[in-house]
């Protein structure tokens, strides 16, 4: 359940935290009003779409009253510490500096992304992706770990006598499958340890591993109950996550092409030379 109110304090914090410029909406109404100064409805969802994602999945009219109170509270704090003059101090013209940096960066970044990712883009990578997977397959698997090579082959002398697979999990296994009798459920490539993975997609459907397979983990049998090739998600599902892979790239291709153009000198911690370290645009691979 989401709190009926979050405290104005705690999302003064979460809001500095947040950073970035305040933003404005076609929306105008009058909210507030502090010593004369107005706080509009633009303001107040400008401030929740800076929020963590943890207030930001508060709704909008339940988090509403706690927002206008932080606004409410900058508004009185900020025009006392222009009346002690802190807007005048070099360590406030500092932090504005940076905050300036961070924000052009975040602006500049914005816009590479807004023209370098399309919805085309998108859909490109969404299909050399679906053909990748359905290229792909996944096997349902069982396993019986055990500490030592020879309790391995002991399990798979029994498996051979006709021993249940799962039993026999239940019973010996060292796995936190062993309560489900080994049951691994359907797994694809990549997602187990190259020497257990080589082994199950080796086996057919129905056959277990008649040689102890060896990992960090200790030794398995292993039993494949079924085959199949992988399911392709739908666009829908992965759309999001993909657009924010293209535009972590673009991104990251970006902020490289002004490396590679930048003259960079770095130093250690102490001001010395750092030994080593190669001008940018001359970086080793």
């Amino acid at each position: 359940m989401f709190p009926r109110l979050v405290p104005a304090a705690l999302l003064a914090l979460a809001l500095a935290a947040a950073g970035g410029p305040p933003g404005f909406a076609a929306e105008d109404t009058v909210v507030a009003t502090v010593n004369g100064h107005d706080i509009l409805l633009s303001d107040v969802r400008a401030a929740h779409r800076r929020l963590p994602r943890e207030y930001q999945q508060v709704p909008f009219e339940t988090i509403f009253p706690g927002l206008v109170d932080s606004l409410i509270d900058t508004r009185l704090a900020a025009a006392d510490a222009r009346r002690q003059n802190l807007h005048q101090q070099q360590e406030f013209k500092d932090q504005m500096a940076r905050i300036e940096d961070q924000i052009l960066q975040r602006m500049m970044l914005s816009k590479i992304i807004e023209k370098g990712v399309s919805d085309a883009d998108v859909r490109s990578r969404f299909e050399k992706s679906a053909k990748e997977r359905a290229a792909s397959k996944q096997v349902k698997a069982r396993h019986i770990l055990v500490e030592t090579e020879n309790q391995a082959k002991a399990v798979i002398a029994d498996l051979k006598k006709g021993g249940d697979f799962t039993a026999l999990a239940r019973e010996r296994s060292t796995g936190p499958s062993a309560s489900d009798g080994g049951d691994l459920g359907f797994f694809g490539r990549g997602q187990m340890v190259p020497a257990f993975e080589a082994a199950a997609f080796k086996l057919k459907k129905g056959a277990f591993t008649e040689t102890p397979v060896k990992t960090q983990f200790g030794w398995h049998v292993i039993l494949v109950e079924d085959r199949k090739k992988a399911e392709a998600p739908s666009f829908e599902d992965v759309e999001q996550f993909l657009r924010n892979e293209l535009s972590q790239e673009a991104g990251t291709a970006y902020i490289k092409r002004l490396r590679g153009g930048a003259k960079i000198t770095r130093f250690n911690a102490d001001g010395s030379p750092l030994e080593g370290a190669a001008p940018a645009g001359e970086n080793k691979p």
